[in-house]
């Protein structure tokens, strides 16, 4: 475990501080984000302790701000249940695997959701396939989250397929991204991976997640939050590289 510095104190609050801009700014990306940079100086898993909190805090509030939440736990819960079964089972990869392989397969995956949201296909999931393709996605969900800490792929592009009007979408993320939260600290746990000194770091981490949040809103009312996205993806796509190569350098 990094002992707190003064360096490492400033990383973490920029770095949460700039995942809750783009929160903010795009109803998502928190965990990406932090995982991203944090996974370019420290273990993944080490990261993903780290931001457990922060992540739980902003989610729970997007998954709770609107009037769907009941509703769409109705619907979904078979796919969350398989996202927490999926994100305890592959945590055990985060925990046995070398991180050097372990950021390679961050930087993969954040390469991967970039890419997808860059390009923006029109994805549509009938009704009559969606009760067993649920689990399936979960599952699959559950096992890249254990793996890499990144919750998005293939939730993210499975629900907006699912025909959401624009509240419902960011109700039904935030409901996905607080499950695979809970799940990944449950994961850490088990495993022995969540201690007292992560879950301070954690803690330290909220409050500059909120503020970017915040900042977030209001660069919103004064940018194209299309613009903003598509810089994010990019700066997505390049940190994902510098982890997916590392191995080789």
């Amino acid at each position: 475990m990094n002992s707190l510095t003064i360096g490492l104190t400033s990383l973490l609050l920029a770095t949460f501080l700039g995942a809750g801009v783009v929160k903010g700014v795009t109803g998502m990306g928190l965990p990406t984000v932090a995982m991203g940079v944090l996974g370019a100086v420290m273990s993944p898993l080490t990261a993903a302790a780290i931001l457990i909190i922060p992540s739980c805090v902003t989610n729970v509030w997007q998954m709770l701000a609107g009037k769907d939440t009941l509703r769409l736990m109705r619907r979904l819960w078979l796919m969350m249940l398989c996202i927490v079964i999926g994100t305890v089972m592959g945590t055990r990869l985060l925990v046995v695997v070398d991180p050097v392989w372990s950021g390679r397969a961050l930087g993969i995956a954040l390469i991967a959701y970039a890419a997808y949201a860059l390009f923006s296909p029109t994805i549509s999931t009938s009704q009559r396939i969606e009760p067993w393709l649920s689990p399936v996605i979960g599952m699959v969900t559950g096992a890249v989250t254990g793996a890499t800490g990144v919750f998005v792929i293939p939730a993210v592009p499975y629900l907006q397929s699912l025909g959401f009007q624009k509240d419902e979408l960011v109700q039904a993320l935030g409901l996905s991204f607080t499950v695979s939260t809970l799940a990944l600290a449950g994961g850490l746990w088990v495993h022995g991976e969540f201690r007292l000194d992560q879950a301070g770091l954690s803690l330290l981490a909220v409050l500059p997640a909120l503020v970017g949040m915040w900042l977030g809103s209001v660069v919103r009312q004064k940018i194209s939050p299309k613009a903003f996205r598509r810089c994010f993806l990019l700066f997505l796509v390049v940190l994902g590289f510098e982890l997916a190569l590392r191995p080789f350098s």
